[in-house]
């Protein structure tokens, strides 16, 4: 299932202001028994409660999805301007081809894949990272022989800091026992379509054919699984905790990045 952290330093949904009845006349009297209602849930403030969505996911997707509430949706577009890696688990499947390169989609033809093995998956996952570390410094607009470029080096800040296809930073092979395997991609400006791609062209590469089985998102910049909000806890009380717990490394991180 889907999983959803929320940005931090948002106001919080609020009952009615001092001197209020639930229903948000002044002095009217508050409902006691059966027909209580909770002040967390209504009043002016909770009517006037924005959100907003940062890196969305796909229909086919799950994982990590930031929301922001409130004044949060202003850190939504601070952290949009960070250019933060993210990162997958991406699944795939060798021996088929479809039209969308998912699993689901329609097949347009089966491969051998006998032939393939970890070592030579591996090769191509080397080539697909140091063609993509080229395209990283290319548009990151570094020069790689000054200081400032060996500081950012060290404290993992080389990106592009603005439009840029997008960027592998990161691949590696986390399972293999074919046809099944999975990879771990850590990317920037990515879509979760480009990565199945991804998936069809290590295929390719391959000598046979793959389909992506699954993409799943562990990591949105700051943010991973452990942040995240399972159905079950999509309740005042969590979001608000969610909330509070992440406003440092937000804070921290725009800080770093942006000044």
């Amino acid at each position: 299932c889907r999983c959803w952290p929320t940005t931090p330093s948002v106001r919080a949904a609020a009952g009615p202001r001092p001197g209020e009845g639930v229903g948000g006349s002044p002095g009217a009297a508050e409902p006691t028994g059966p027909d209580r209602v909770s002040v967390a849930v209504r009043g002016p403030r909770f009517r006037r409660l924005k959100m907003g969505a940062g890196h969305r996911l796909d229909v086919k997707a799950s994982g990590v999805f930031v929301l922001g509430i409130g004044d949060g949706n202003k850190l939504l577009t601070d952290l949009y301007n960070c250019h933060l890696t993210k990162v997958y688990t991406v699944g795939g499947l060798f021996g088929k081809a479809t039209e969308d390169f998912s699993d689901t989609g329609k097949l347009v033809e089966k491969t051998t894949f006998d032939h393939i093995t970890r070592e030579k998956l591996e090769r191509i996952l080397a080539v697909i990272q140091g063609t993509n570390h080229k395209a990283l410094l290319m548009y990151s607009n570094i020069d790689m022989k000054t200081q400032e470029a060996y500081e950012l080096a060290v404290e993992g800040l080389i990106r592009p800091m603005g439009k840029s296809p997008p960027i592998i930073t990161g691949i590696r092979c986390l399972q293999f026992a074919p046809p099944e395997f999975q990879l771990e991609i850590h990317c920037l400006h990515e879509t979760q379509q480009y990565l199945r791609k991804i998936v069809h062209e290590i295929g390719l590469e391959l000598k046979s054919s793959a389909v992506c089985t699954q993409v799943r998102r562990i990591r949105d910049g700051v943010f991973t699984l452990d942040d995240a909000l399972l159905r079950t806890h999509w309740n005042l009380q969590s979001i608000q905790k969610a909330i509070w717990d992440c406003q440092l490394k937000v804070k921290t991180e725009i800080e770093k990045t942006l000044g």
